[in-house]
């Protein structure tokens, strides 16, 4: 949150057809109503015909904004717009869901502790109990969802319920090692964020890393994406690649993995935080 001194934020992001006028038309809005324009940042997608726009802007003299979130409706209908005004100070309450591996949850904590990530973790949710100890050592709830096939849909429920109960708006998988049912995909629609391995070639199934040192790969990654019913292909947010070589065994690639997987979902948790993202179709604009 800003010091007393300091100005609060806002961050307006804007999506219609792409035509004349936009951004003459929410400039001139925004200053009408005293605010001072700080950052913005366009995109026309002459593919899908959208136009994305994220504005960020404080107030000169006394908040409107009131005045801004009703005012702006006619702006908003005269272009065909989509849009979204958020305090770009407030922490996004976010919950983050894990199983046993600990090297994201660790380094999205450190990274919330140092500043670097401004939300408010609600809860941690895991479906073993192998991190409670990490997550209870910072004082967040840690909270034992354990999923078989038969409870499955009732886990998911008290999922949905512990979002809504602590009015979660982001969850973060940070290495969740469980599919999501179509039903909590269509739930967290945009306010979900999953990290997984990438290799070319690309590997499925049991033991990636493995696979790939036997194919002598030379570059790995990862990549961060919003979650969807199509399993790892949701709109991309952010992507981490090394190159490796021959000398480096199995054990040595999931350590390298381990690094690409927590820097690529930390940026993306950091851009979607900060309201830079926007879903267009199956990809992202991200205005970093």
């Amino acid at each position: 949150m800003p010091h007393d001194n300091e100005k609060i934020e806002y961050v307006l992001k804007t999506t219609c057809p792409a035509g004349s006028g936009i951004v003459a038309a929410v400039a001139s809005f925004l200053s009408e109503k005293g605010c001072y324009i700080s950052e913005q940042s366009q995109f026309d997608d002459q593919d899908s015909g959208n136009f994305f726009m994220r504005t960020r802007f404080h107030f000169e003299a006394g908040d409107q904004y009131a005045a801004v979130t009703t005012g702006f409706t006619d702006v908003a209908e005269r272009f065909g717009m989509s849009w979204s005004l958020n305090n770009a100070c407030a922490p996004i309450k976010t919950l983050i869901m894990v199983s046993k591996a600990d090297h994201c949850l660790s380094d999205l904590l450190y990274r919330k502790n140092k500043g670097e990530l401004n939300m408010e973790i609600t809860a941690v949710v895991s479906n073993h109990q192998d991190l409670r100890p990490m997550a209870e050592r910072e004082g967040i709830r840690f909270i034992h969802l354990p999923v078989n096939k038969e409870n499955k849909p009732q886990q998911e429920q008290a999922l949905i319920d512990i979002v809504k109960e602590t009015g979660t708006e982001l969850v973060v998988l940070a290495r969740y090692m469980q599919i999501l049912s179509n039903t909590l995909c269509a739930e967290l629609a945009g306010k979900a964020i999953n990290i997984h391995h990438s290799f070319l070639p690309g590997f499925k199934g049991a033991r990636p890393y493995y696979q790939a040192y036997d194919r002598g790969v030379k570059l790995i990654g990862a990549t961060a994406h919003y979650v969807t019913s199509d399993l790892d292909e949701g709109p991309i947010i952010e992507q981490s690649v090394q190159p490796v070589d021959h000398t480096m065994g199995p054990e040595k690639l999931t350590a390298a993995g381990r690094d690409t997987e927590t820097v690529a979902l930390a940026r993306a948790v950091k851009l979607h935080t900060e309201h830079r993202v926007f879903v267009d179709g199956n990809k992202t604009v991200v205005f970093k």
